[in-house]
């Protein structure tokens, strides 16, 4: 569910008029609905009680700070990747206690960070990590909570680009050497173990991988317990997918999820964290363009947008879909003509759909790419020189720019010519 909408014929974000928007800000830019990102959110805390529960949300997934101060004012904990999501995360309002440092390539520098600015827990996930921390933690005169991240060697059967949980996989300890790495962390004195971490990967549509996980999970932790280690948290990572496209078949919904976590985990005494990203903000989000051309090609016909593969990477990095509608409704029974919608990058690459049924379309009109909100904005860049798109808040009747589009002074003042040139 979104609130992404048809009034009188116009889409409306909430209830603003995204030609309004485009009108003041121009396109393209991305709109996020403070509505959907409550509900998507109040859905998985909704689906873990009464369970003792945090949910963190991935910051990876859309990491403004307006959006993050949505969620953290609702409650919500953040799983941060890196120093800068973490001073993100701290921007805006979110206590130290209530951030998880994940990630494989940790540096001292963010340990240090996080440590003198308060951390719940680094989610380990190497040897040389674990060490590294308790020596940083050591110098501090601090001890750090941890978990250690296990990866069981589940295929989460998704994209090959955002799986996790395989033994081939960069993240994680194997689970069948969890056992010894947890007797050293118990050694090393900088360090507080609080619980275990798994994460399998990102936009699974089945449960199933997900419960086998967490089976290797509960079995782990009765062998951890049997072993002295004081397990209190766990921590099962996100991966619930979207649906992308509308007439696919719905992946699991949060209350399904909560129940099968309770069904595998639930009886252990832990609490219960998540870190769900792509579910809260994937349909809180949609990229807005205009149609610059509509050129005929000789077996084709193209709509040549303002947005670039550099706005919306997804489709050219993973084939990803989104589905793209007009702002302004079709008229019932309006027939349809096959477009390949392509953005002004120099790359054959920057294509967002190929031979797409829409309604015939004109030099100007708005389009709309949906479900955009998760890995649109953070994963943008300035290939090409086009400045970064603008970000925009909705709530209700009102709307905000959170993140204005640079001016190419602003863009050109970053570069420094040296004094020998």
């Amino acid at each position: 569910m979104d609130h992404f909408l048809y009034k009188n014929g116009v889409l409306h974000a909430e209830d603003v008029a995204l030609a309004d928007i485009a009108a003041q800000v121009g396109t393209p830019f991305y709109c996020y609905s403070t509505a959907t990102l409550t509900r998507h959110y109040q859905l998985f805390t909704e689906a873990l009680s009464p369970l003792p529960h945090l949910v963190c949300f991935s910051i990876k997934s859309l990491s403004n700070v307006a959006v993050l101060k949505v969620l953290g004012d609702l409650g919500a904990g953040m799983d941060v990747v890196s120093g800068g999501e973490y001073m993100r995360a701290r921007a805006a309002g979110v206590p130290g206690e209530k951030i998880v440092f994940s990630g494989v390539g940790k540096i001292r520098a963010e340990m240090r960070l996080a440590l003198t600015g308060g951390i719940r827990q680094f989610n380990v996930e190497s040897e040389p990590e674990m060490r590294a921390l308790s020596e940083v933690a050591l110098g501090l005169g601090l001890v750090a909570p941890i978990t250690i991240r296990v990866n069981p060697d589940v295929d989460a059967k998704t994209h090959e680009k955002i799986s996790t949980g395989k033994k081939g996989d960069k993240f994680g300890i194997p689970i069948s050497r969890a056992r010894e790495v947890y007797a050293e962390a118990a050694t090393l004195p900088g360090l507080k173990i609080v619980g275990i971490d798994v994460h399998i990967g990102s936009q699974l549509t089945s449960l199933e991988p997900f419960e086998a996980a967490y089976q290797k999970v509960a079995e782990l932790t009765h062998a951890l317990r049997a072993d002295g280690h004081s397990i209190e948290r766990l921590d099962l990572g996100g991966g619930l997918g979207i649906p992308y496209a509308r007439d696919n078949n719905a992946p699991p919904l949060p209350i399904e999820y909560g129940a099968m976590v309770k069904r595998t985990v639930g009886d252990l005494g832990c609490e219960i964290q998540i870190e769900p990203g792509r579910l809260i903000s994937g349909n809180a989000g949609i990229l807005v363009a205009s149609v610059i051309y509509v050129k005929d090609g000789e077996d084709r016909d193209f709509l040549i947008v303002d947005a670039g593969m550099n706005d919306l990477i997804r489709p050219a990095m993973y084939g990803a879909h989104h589905d793209i509608i007009p702002v302004n409704e079709a008229a019932a029974g309006a027939e349809q003509q096959p477009y390949d919608v392509v953005g002004p990058i120099c790359e054959s690459g920057d294509t967002f759909a190929k031979s797409r049924n829409l309604p015939p379309l004109r030099e100007g009109a708005l389009i709309v790419f949906r479900s955009a909100g998760a890995y649109g904005a953070v994963m943008s860049s300035e290939y090409n020189s086009r400045p970064l798109v603008p970000e925009v808040l909705v709530k209700d009747d009102h709307f905000a720019v959170i993140r204005a589009r640079p001016t190419f002074d602003e863009m050109l003042s970053r570069d420094t010519i040296p004094e020998w040139l």
